[in-house]
């Protein structure tokens, strides 16, 4: 049979699926953009697959199956991969993956009955990487590209502290070796960043692995640097002077070598056991600190993978089980402007609540105007949403055929809602903002973000409280909070000598937050908590902060030009510095930081932290233990040197006494920080 005797409706589809394929990669593998969600993708991926297999007349090698990804970005030098970075087939349910299971054993000449050992690992939603080292030194890091030619994004990639430059090893290293993993953002950290874009009024991204993707493929190095990403590795191109026997090996082996290896595998000694481990993660996948969407499965013998080979784009030794994606189906009831503390106007979708992902979603963002016209979302849509990042709901898609003609188009406001000044929207920027700065509810978000646990850390003063103390004239800025008595506590409605005692003990506690936390609370644009640590770690003191000039703070790593201006305007403002005068006749006297870490006790080791943690913020305490050269873990293992317990610790204290892990007092762990020759308790 040839290409013309297959049906033209067939040739017409095929060519449709390749054409959408291709502009869906582009989006999603180059502008970090996608349109529509993995489960759609995958859905016109298997059609096109199939029709392929029903006609193979009509594959030719530009079809999106015989390749992986999409055309290299011209903004980065083009790095050819010595071995092909290819993609994985996906498996869909049990049965399919023990359908896999049997092709495996079919091409192998086994026994059905006979056992394959596998080893099951967690499939990151990331931005898939290639390290190249040299004699043990790190030399290129390149993304995946099209499979065979990347993008050299060298510079960037060594910014990332997860990376080494240089691999440890008291034994031979490899003369050559290609190390392919993923680089992704925990949940915790794509928060952060979209709360700096958003605060600088850049459009958000969608989750973290496109924010991932952002921040690897920068221009500017130190964009990249200025956000936490991270990294597990797991696989081996070329390799030359060393040799695997196996995946198991592989993976114990990057570990020694000092790269991060994701504790969270399995080797299995049959497919039951990695159905159990498919099932297992199910049910814990959102637990993590960071996104999955499936598990990898793969035969575990090198020897075995050699002889199973490959298929077109895919080796034959290896899938993806992926598992289903958070999505539900509900209806847009109407659409309202939320406004954050510098301003900016945020359309929201009010929704027909819908259960997803074990919480009942009401609302989702829609970012901003050019947003809500490019996915052309109407009061009265029936759309898709799902958690993105399992956590932040987002609408993904309108079911554009179910319209009836009453679906009503949504018009950003020309005033604000809140106080009615005319709404401005600078160019080039793609958020609206209230200039008012009296704004009721700029106001009201600003006293919320001093508060929050991040920044003043003031228990107590929620957003109720806040808004009580707003409505009863006791507060118009966050300096008002450290000149409140008792009497002005107690008329308050639902407001006890207990309660009101222990607000202005709370108050009164924050006085002595450390620098970084202060400049975080102030709310100054650009400076989220991570540049809020670097400008106080850079100058030691408020003062030297306040004076610095345009230079000085552009020249601070990690800071540039954007965030400069926006502190040198922040501080130059009459308004805020009588703000900050009035803080500190309050009694704020912020801490100069630490002089450092002391001990490089915890150099080699990986440690995880639970519970709450009282003497600084999570993200702190994580920053603090990698300066003393830790690795910092979200999961418990054989391999967890040390378990770190605040408050409350959670299922991770149980999982570290079960194995016999090391179990530290947060006090403990700051003895050993420190260069304390205190031990730690053991349990």
């Amino acid at each position: 049979m040839t290409d013309q005797d297959v049906p033209a409706e067939v040739r017409a589809r095929v060519a449709d699926l390749r054409q959408q394929i291709e502009y869906h990669n582009f989006r999603y593998y180059v502008l970090d953009q996608p349109e529509i969600s993995d489960a759609e993708y995958d859905r016109m991926f298997r059609e096109l697959k199939e029709l392929e297999e029903r006609y193979p007349q009509l594959i030719t090698p530009n079809s999106p199956t015989q390749r992986v990804g999409a055309p290299i970005a011209p903004t980065f030098e083009p790095v050819p991969h010595r071995v092909p970075m290819l993609s994985l087939d996906n498996v869909f349910g049990e049965e399919e993956l023990r359908e896999w299971d049997r092709r495996v054993k079919r091409f192998l000449g086994m026994d059905p009955q006979s056992p394959v050992e596998y080893m099951a690992e967690l499939k990151i939603d990331g931005l898939s990487i290639s390290l190249t080292y040299e004699d043990g030194a790190l030399v290129r890091g390149a993304t995946r590209g099209n499979g065979a030619v990347g993008e050299d994004i060298t510079p960037n990639v060594r910014t990332i502290r997860a990376i080494p430059w240089k691999l440890q090893s008291k034994g031979a290293l490899p003369r050559l070796i290609e190390i392919r993993g993923e680089i992704y953002l925990s949940h915790q950290e794509f928060a952060a960043i979209n709360e700096a874009q958003e605060q600088a009024g850049l459009p958000t991204f969608a989750n973290p692995r496109n924010a991932a993707a952002g921040s690897v493929r920068q221009k500017d190095p130190r964009v990249t640097a200025s956000r936490n990403l991270d990294a597990f590795f797991y696989a081996v191109g070329a390799c030359e002077g060393y040799r695997f026997e196996s995946q198991n090996e592989l993976l114990e082996t990057y570990a020694a070598w000092g790269l991060p290896v994701n504790p969270n595998v399995r080797l299995c000694r049959d497919i039951d056991e990695v159905v159990a481990f498919t099932d297992e993660w199910g049910t814990q996948k959102e637990k993590l600190p960071y996104d999955i969407d499936g598990v990898v499965v793969k035969v575990n013998s090198f020897r075995l993978q050699e002889e199973l080979g490959f298929v077109s784009r895919s080796p034959r030794w290896a899938t993806a089980f992926k598992y289903p994606s958070l999505q539900a189906r509900t209806k847009v009831e109407d659409i309202i402007i939320q406004e954050g503390m510098t301003g900016a106007l945020t359309p929201v979708a009010i929704l027909t609540p819908v259960p997803l992902g074990g919480v009942i979603v009401s609302r989702a963002t829609l970012h901003n105007e050019d947003e809500i016209r490019r996915k052309d979302v109407r009061i009265g849509d029936t759309v898709i949403v799902q958690r993105a990042g399992e956590v932040i709901p987002e609408v993904v898609e309108v079911l554009t055929a179910e319209r009836t003609g009453a679906e009503r188009m949504f018009q950003m406001p020309t005033e604000c809602p809140f106080c009615g000044a005319p709404v401005v929207r600078p160019a080039g920027e793609a958020v609206a903002r209230c200039p008012n700065r009296a704004c009721p509810e700029k106001v009201r978000q600003r006293l919320q973000h001093f508060v929050s646990r991040n920044a003043m850390d003031i228990e107590a003063l929620g957003g109720k409280r806040i808004d009580q103390l707003i409505a009863a004239g006791l507060v118009q800025n966050a300096a008002d909070l450290y000149f409140l008595k008792l009497e002005d506590l107690l008329p308050l409605e639902r407001m006890g000598e207990k309660l009101a005692s222990n607000i202005l003990a709370n108050i009164d506690a924050s006085r002595t937050r450390p620098l970084n936390r202060l400049l975080y609370a102030l709310g100054i644009r650009h400076v989220g908590e991570h540049t809020a640590e670097v400008l106080a770690a850079h100058f030691g003191s408020l003062e030297r902060i306040m004076s610095a000039s345009f230079e000085e703070l552009a020249a601070t790593p990690e800071v540039g030009e954007t965030t400069a201006r926006s502190v040198v305007e922040f501080f130059q403002d009459p308004e805020n510095r009588a703000l900050i005068a009035k803080l500190l006749e309050g009694g704020v006297k912020p801490q100069a930081p630490d002089a450092g870490v002391r001990s490089d006790r915890f150099a080699g080791q990986t440690v995880v932290f639970t519970g709450t943690l009282t003497h600084f913020t999570r993200q702190e305490a994580e920053r603090l233990a990698k300066q003393a050269g830790a690795r910092v873990s979200g999961s418990v293992s054989r391999n967890t040197s040390y378990v770190i317990a605040g408050e409350s610790p959670g299922s991770k204290l149980q999982r570290a006494r079960e194995l016999g892990v090391p179990i530290l007092t947060e006090e403990e762990f700051l003895q050993m920080l420190y260069g304390s020759s205190s031990e730690p308790l053991q349990s």
